[in-house]
């Protein structure tokens, strides 16, 4: 496999078109914290990496904007918006094992996560319950594609605009349409203080209760979380926006009426949200999209396979890991169980061993509008070198 790291767009441009015409697939790296995602495929004839895309183009900090290339670690990004008292509300683990990276010369490989990355694979953390997902904060994109064409689409401004939203198509694509090489996003004031009510129990229906009041109680939580391992959990809210100290009193108050909770305030309140976001990693991961009513089903097949659950409460998503067998044939099996207990839900696979991977189909069953996505796949990358194989449905 060659290695390509291109200075500019139009290098990237070259490079790709070059690959089209002799018909080489292509991988595009950031940190490449997600490498192993999505289907096994043979390995690439080229890697563009985008660690010579890796400047804060622009911070608009009167409009809460920002035009980032692909290669900038979000890490770094967020350490240059909370300067100015913002940040992008994306908190996805940074790296694997969910460690922000830490590297001043802006080396993606060695930065963790980079915008380009987490925009491709619509990756998200807890900030999600308050804020949305890739999608919501992406406000135009430059793309590169298989025929050397450099497309750009949206704004520096947020306004709804009519037409094709390359920014929506390419988020979540897993790099089959093309390179992502420069997003514009909005940013939000980042709270100068947060504290977080912690309710415990080693039942989860009052979890699931107890999460479902605070959902609908017009508190406005920046975050909405359900752990659950080993026959006890907990449900988090994290109140930072303005003057927490109201809302966690009334959060703590509303909590306390559902019994089976012990209920706390933690003032000092990180760790655990890291705690929740290195949970979304880990040998074998599955990310489960279903309704918030199914979180207790989702924990009590989590306990039963022996792993251990985290979900956006309000949302129904939940990352559950599990422990790696010595025969991946098992683990699968047991990847295979989850999903037959949570049908119709989509179970995707996202972090797991090659032997795992070459037993099932990380994406599970064909859903969703595959023969319109083959379709979007031919009309933007024709030659099909950007990831063959990679995405839903082999594309």
């Amino acid at each position: 496999m060659k290695n390509e790291t291109p200075s500019s767009y139009e290098d990237a441009a070259e490079l790709l078109r070059a690959a089209a015409a002799d018909g080489r697939p292509v991988r595009f790296r950031g940190g490449g914290t997600k490498l192993g995602w999505g289907r096994a495929v043979p390995e690439p004839d080229l890697e563009l990496c985008t660690g010579g895309l890796n400047r804060v183009l622009e911070h608009n900090a009167g409009d809460f904007t920002a035009v980032l290339q692909a290669g900038v670690p979000l890490a770094l990004a967020q350490e240059r918006f909370a300067a100015a008292g913002q940040m992008l509300a994306l908190d996805p683990p940074t790296s694997p094992w969910g460690g922000a990276g830490d590297d001043a010369t802006l080396e993606a490989a060695d930065a963790g996560a980079t915008i380009g990355g987490i925009v491709a694979t619509n990756d998200s953390g807890p900030l999600r319950h308050k804020y949305g997902g890739v999608r919501d904060l992406v406000v135009g994109v430059t793309v590169v594609l298989s025929d050397g064409t450099v497309a750009r689409a949206g704004g520096k401004v947020i306004k709804n605009v009519a037409g094709y939203d390359l920014g929506k198509l390419f988020a979540g694509a897993f790099g089959t349409l093309g390179l992502i090489a420069e997003v514009t996003v909005r940013l939000h004031p980042k709270p100068a203080r947060s504290g977080t009510v912690v309710a415990r129990a080693d039942d989860v229906a009052p979890l699931a209760a107890g999460a479902a009041a605070l959902a609908h109680a017009p508190l406005e939580a920046d975050c909405l979380d359900l752990w659950w391992n080993a026959g006890a959990g907990a449900v988090l809210a994290r109140f930072g926006s303005g003057d927490p100290g109201p809302r966690l009193s009334e959060a703590a108050a509303l909590l306390g009426k559902i019994d089976g909770l012990s209920v706390d305030v933690d003032g000092d309140d990180e760790a655990c949200w890291e705690a929740q976001r290195s949970a979304q990693r880990g040998d074998v991961v599955v990310k489960v999209s279903a309704l918030p009513a199914t979180l207790p089903a989702a924990a009590a097949a989590t306990q039963s396979l022996g792993g251990t659950l985290v979900a956006r409460a309000g949302l129904g998503l939940a990352w559950i890991r599990l422990p790696a067998a010595g025969d991946g044939a098992e683990t699968a099996a047991g990847i295979e169980s989850l999903r037959a207990t949570l049908a119709p839900a989509p179970c995707v696979v996202l972090d797991a061993p090659a032997d795992v991977r070459a037993a099932l189909d990380p994406w599970g069953d064909r859903t969703g509008p595959v023969d319109l996505m083959r379709k979007v796949k031919a009309r933007f990358d024709p030659a099909g070198v950007c990831a063959p194989g990679l995405f839903v449905g082999g594309i």
